[in-house]
């Protein structure tokens, strides 16, 4: 997930030195010294991303191993015998890149076989101040006499359920570090972990199971902010579902008041009753 911020939460949260931390990451005590002396939340230079000689063999290779599954155990191909008929098909890369390959690819199907059909669901549970949610809809309002259509930020806190909302126009960055900035004053600090959905502001590429390439922009808010950021699986809704649907109903119920303040404000007298009648 970005190795300064590992280092920088390590450091500001969980108070480990210097020496614990090059031993925990692997990096040497002098690369851990110079992160946290400059201070930086955003990395100077970005990793380019290097093409594999097996990509274009991707596919087909990902094919043999699913009709492989499927067949007994004497029956199977090994892998050598699947490096081998990808050389016959012009593959020039090495055994150990297949290998490599086919165990990934049987963790995320047995990871999927987990989590689908019969598999097994730990109900969630979370500690205060642990983590907290964010996600985006879309509604409706009178804006000067106009029906405008506005983005809603939904951020709640995943322990207390106590939550913010806020309405922008659009759903940029600087709208998205907005709410980040509101939703940490209001709670009055910041969790540890912050879960969200995969979307565009935050993620640029959505890899296997749980791989992202992380938004360089939002990247340099969670340093600074100094919380892990996770993502939800695509297609699973039990990640993230607790987050939007009741959220928007309180948000329908806020925007039907009748009352002369502004939306902001009522936004935020919401959440201050909400922390009120939990106390």
């Amino acid at each position: 997930m970005g190795l300064l911020n590992i280092i920088r939460r390590m450091h500001l949260r969980r108070k480990l030195s210097i020496r614990e931390i090059a031993r925990l990451t692997g990096v040497s005590r002098n690369t851990v010294a110079k992160h946290l002396a400059a201070n930086t939340i955003e990395p100077k230079f970005s990793t380019p991303e290097r093409h594999s000689k097996l990509d274009p063999f991707a596919e087909k290779l990902a094919g043999w191993l699913k009709t492989e599954a499927g067949k007994s155990r004497k029956q199977r191909r090994t892998v050598k015998q699947l490096h081998a008929d990808l050389v016959v098909l012009g593959f020039t890369g090495s055994y150990a890149r297949v290998a490599a390959f086919a165990r990934r690819w049987r963790a995320d199907r047995q990871r999927e076989q987990q989590t689908t059909g019969r598999g097994t669901f730990v109900p969630l549970h979370f500690d205060p101040g642990e983590a907290f949610q964010f996600d985006w809809s879309e509604d409706f309002a009178v804006l000067g006499g106009e029906r405008t259509k506005l983005q809603v930020a939904h951020i709640k806190l995943s322990h207390s359920r106590a939550f913010l909302l806020r309405a922008y126009p659009l759903q940029t960055h600087e709208m998205l570090f907005d709410a980040h900035w509101h939703a940490f004053r209001v709670f009055g600090g910041v969790p540890g972990r912050g879960i969200y959905d995969n979307m565009r502001t935050a993620v640029d590429r959505v890899g296997r199971g749980k791989e992202r390439q992380v938004n360089i922009r939002f990247l340099a808010m969670a340093n600074h902010y100094v919380f892990e950021p996770e993502f939800c699986n695509p297609a699973a809704g039990w990640d993230c579902a607790s987050v939007a649907p009741p959220v928007q109903a309180r948000w329908r119920r806020a925007r039907s008041r009748r009352t002369s303040a502004t939306l902001a404000t009522r936004c935020c007298t919401a959440c201050r009753t909400s922390l009120i009648l939990r106390r």
